[in-house]
């Protein structure tokens, strides 16, 4: 291949028209993941059965299955290509997507949203088509273009659906829900017919062909994927810990026995997939391995560890972000005695955070591209998200306790000028969040480009174990807490990384 960058406007190069179409499917889904988000206080009016601790409930599940969707996922597109399985997820998921859509009870919506949640592994699936079509050398730009445009779907649902629903469709809120499944499964046909797997003489080879396991390179790395694995499986525990404490009518949402089963059955479950580890590998290991199939499995665990603290904090800080800063700085007034901070500019602060993604998310992977240094990138991100959030904790103090008992939150300084200040914060912690995303997902082909589908899988369910952590850990902390924990994750991930984190073999070759 020419040693020129390719660029984004040149449509009759096969690489570039098959990362926008690539891009554009991982738009519709994540505008399909997140389409609720708009219409939850519609759904609250029209059901007087359905409360605030009910719509935590129904957020937390639409993250919950994403995990092992992920990693199933990832292990299917090594095996079977991404055309196929990302076509296929897009079909499926118009089921759960109306299921949801035309709901009429919480048990109805829980379980078709959480079987929805299905739909946030088209991320991964985007990932290893990108990395068959565009050598080392230009995939950190690559993936972090697809990666930033695709996840600004999330940020396109908020300001979609609930616009469609009062403008075009009188109010209703069901059918702006079900265009969007439309949509992305009638997309997901196109597809199918209009992408490959591989250019043109450049297809699978044999090892390629093989899903199941990852094949680790030692015993040490052995261990270390066991351990990897138990946090997946753990997160899911907490989901059912976190449902069991929701309330419909007085009543737990699922009882404590049905907790304490799924609890026996993830440990059943994670018995059983450590088994399939130790018998794809041992006989292996046993035999040896050769030199050029060999990896350092302590760099998955390490970009495990990044996508846990940038995508993990992001999917959680968008949840508390815009009532942070109205509650902060509610007592900041005009002249007239009005508020500064209303619930639109608030809800404007954040979503500003996921805006972001369009810039930071492709600047990530080009700079992964253009420092020579894979590993120095990726610690430099994580390096800007520790400051980043521990800066986001400095904009507000701590101020008289009210009268729940609880210590408000005030603005350092109580002027114009630090809520200006407070925003650039806030953007710069997200330019470093999004941006080391970017630069996880460049990185990851590299490692070992014939698994980069289960190595992307097992990284990006990652994202959602953070989210979970996170959101999990939040209901026992105040906002400015909070960011500081986001921080010390981040800090822990730097850490992790700069021990644990290698540079991949030919990471910038300009050939597959």
């Amino acid at each position: 291949m020419a040693s020129k960058a390719p660029s984004l406007l040149d449509f009759k190069n096969p690489a570039i028209r098959t990362l926008h179409f690539t891009w554009i499917a991982f738009f519709l889904t994540f505008v399909v993941w997140f389409n609720m988000a708009g219409v939850l206080s519609k759904m609250i009016e029209q059901f007087d059965w359905l409360s605030k601790s009910n719509v935590k409930a129904l957020l937390v599940t639409n993250v919950a299955l994403t995990i092992p969707a992920r990693i199933i996922v990832g292990g299917l597109i090594d095996k079977h290509g991404p055309r196929r399985i990302f076509a296929g997820l897009m079909v499926l998921m118009l089921i759960p997507g109306l299921t949801f859509a035309f709901g009429n009870d919480l048990t109805q919506l829980v379980l078709s949203r959480l079987v929805l949640g299905a739909i946030g592994a088209g991320f991964v699936i985007g990932i290893k088509m990108t990395a068959n079509w565009f050598t080392p050398k230009y995939i950190g730009r690559a993936e972090g273009f697809y990666a930033g445009w695709g996840n600004f779907g999330s940020a396109a649902a908020a300001a979609m659906v609930p616009f469609v629903a009062v403008n075009l469709l009188g109010g209703d809120w069901r059918w702006s829900l079900a265009i969007t499944s439309i949509v992305a499964a009638i997309y997901g046909v196109v597809y199918f017919m209009i992408v490959t797997d591989y250019p043109e003489g450049y297809g699978p080879s044999t090892k390629q062909k093989k899903g199941g396991p990852m094949p680790v390179s030692s015993y040490k790395d052995l261990i270390q994927y066991i351990i990897w694995e138990l946090p997946l499986y753990g997160a899911l525990g907490l989901v059912a810990f976190i449902l069991h404490k929701q309330l419909i009518h007085g009543e737990h949402m699922i009882s404590w026995v049905a907790v304490v089963g799924i609890w026996l059955g993830l440990v059943l479950v994670y018995v059983l997939d450590v088994i399939r580890i130790l018998k794809a590998n041992l006989l292996r290991l046993k035999a040896g391995v050769p030199e050029e199939e060999k990896f350092p499995f302590s760099s998955v665990g390490a970009l495990n560890s990044t996508y846990f603290a940038n995508f993990g904090a992001e999917l959680a800080i968008v949840s508390m972000l815009p009532m942070f800063f109205y509650e902060v700085f509610s007592g900041l007034l005009y002249n007239d005695g009005s508020q500064v901070m209303t619930l639109t500019l608030a809800g404007a602060v954040a979503g500003s955070f996921a805006f972001m993604n369009l810039v930071a998310r492709p600047l990530g992977g080009l700079l992964s591209d253009k420092m020579g240094s894979r590993r120095k990138t990726m610690l430099f991100y994580m390096a800007g998200i520790t400051l980043g959030f521990f800066l986001m904790a400095l904009i507000a103090r701590y101020g008289a306790i009210g009268a729940d008992g609880e210590v408000n939150l005030i603005p350092r300084f109580n002027t114009m000028g630090w809520l200006i200040i407070s925003v650039v914060i806030t953007m710069f912690a997200s330019f470093f969040v999004q941006g080391a995303e970017g630069a996880t997902f460049a990185m990851i082909p590299s490692i070992k480009k014939e698994m980069t589908g289960r190595i992307a899988g097992m990284a990006g369910a990652y994202g959602n174990v953070g989210a979970v952590t996170y959101l999990f850990l939040y209901n026992f902390m105040d906002d400015k807490t909070f960011l500081y924990m986001l921080s010390g994750g981040a800090f822990i991930s730097l850490v992790y990384c700069f021990f644990m984190l290698d540079d991949p073999k030919d990471a910038f070759v300009d050939k597959f």
